[in-house]
């Protein structure tokens, strides 16, 4: 089946938690700004909350992730991330991303990469193959 691999946004700003001794975004919020993306658009995009999985006794593992620096987010910075789902296969999906700065009207890439899920069993931890409902709704 084809993915249509249509990009959705989630605004979010700079926390003052999130600074570094740099006074700049610690690389590890990154990750955690492109997770709070991913949340957000699992319900409001694709209409499929995370609390939806743990009812049907799924959920998600980061197998891997790869992200690449291109300007510091700071103090007051306002981002959009957006996410798309690259690829579906067994129990694994490929999430593209990338934050971008707003400044004014304009957005500067700030960082970009994937990360690898696994679904996984919440009653084992093992992987499961990704059935074909959440498939479908994943596939636009």
């Amino acid at each position: 089946m084809n993915l249509g691999k249509t990009k959705f946004e989630t605004e979010l700003g700079v926390r003052p938690d999130d600074i570094d001794m740099n006074q700049h975004v610690h690389a590890s919020r990154y990750q955690d700004y492109v997770l709070a993306a991913r949340y957000d658009q699992m319900a409001r995009c694709y209409k499929m909350s995370m609390e939806e999985f743990f009812k049907a006794g799924l959920g998600w593992y980061v197998r891997a992730a790869h992200l690449e620096y291109k300007r510091p987010l700071v103090m007051g910075d306002q981002m959009v991330v957006r996410t798309w789902v690259e690829a579906i296969s067994g129990s694994e999906v490929k999430v593209h991303f990338e934050i971008h700065r707003r400044v004014g009207e304009r957005l500067k890439l700030a960082c970009d990469g994937w990360f690898d899920y696994s679904m996984v069993s919440l009653a084992t931890g093992r992987a499961e193959p990704i059935p074909d409902w959440i498939f479908a709704k994943y596939s636009i």
